[in-house]
């Protein structure tokens, strides 16, 4: 009975521990898997640029990167990815569905990871969204919240534009709600950012 009270003195002790690294190894795997997804996607990206339409960033992968996202300002450079579905959001931004290749962009983003930036965006920041096919620079005109119950982003072809789109409240303890912070920008009437 003695010895095996000490074992027992010894074994929890033990279990804490390793209970405290698998929990520490669980904390660490969420962002270490990102980081290396943004690793794999942009190495998809080069592909895509260099003629490699198929490229894909793993390959079970239902998105690849359709254009890339920057705010210069803020320091914000991502990849935006095909496919506007929650497994792809986990990943970076996405476009909606069908407005990749359009004028009329629309840019969906977790409000707690990669749209965080989205809070501190003014009107007059520069965005420049580079596809396969060219570069554009938007300046934010206009930031307002939604509430997608009453309201639906229309897609208008016609319009040259990028919104992009949040959860609202940003720092709500909850994922979802019917509320979206929407940042519109339109095109820049300067050639560049640089031509003053």
């Amino acid at each position: 009975m003695k010895n095996s009270c000490h074992w027992l003195y010894a074994a929890v002790p033990l279990t804490a521990a390793l209970f405290s690294v698998l929990l520490m190894v669980k904390a660490l795997w969420i962002p270490l898997k990102a980081e290396l997804a943004q690793s794999l996607i942009e190495r998809s990206w080069s592909a895509t640029v260099n003629g490699d339409a198929a490229s894909h960033p793993w390959p079970w992968a239902d998105t690849r990167p359709a254009a890339v996202l920057s705010v210069p300002a803020h320091g914000i450079r991502q990849w935006v990815l095909e496919g506007n579905s929650p497994r792809n959001l986990a990943f970076g931004p996405t476009f909606s569905d069908g407005t990749s290749n359009g004028r009329d962009m629309i840019i969906s983003g977790h409000r707690d990871t990669h749209f965080r930036f989205l809070a501190s965006l003014r009107a007059g920041d520069l965005i420049e969204i580079q596809t396969r096919q060219s570069t554009q620079w938007f300046e934010v005109s206009d930031m307002e919240v939604v509430d997608s119950r009453r309201r639906e982003l229309l897609i208008e072809p016609g319009l040259q534009r990028v919104s992009l789109v949040t959860c609202y409240p940003f720092d709500s303890p909850t994922a979802g709600g019917p509320l979206r912070y929407v940042v519109t920008a339109l095109p820049l009437k300067r050639r560049s950012p640089s031509s003053g």
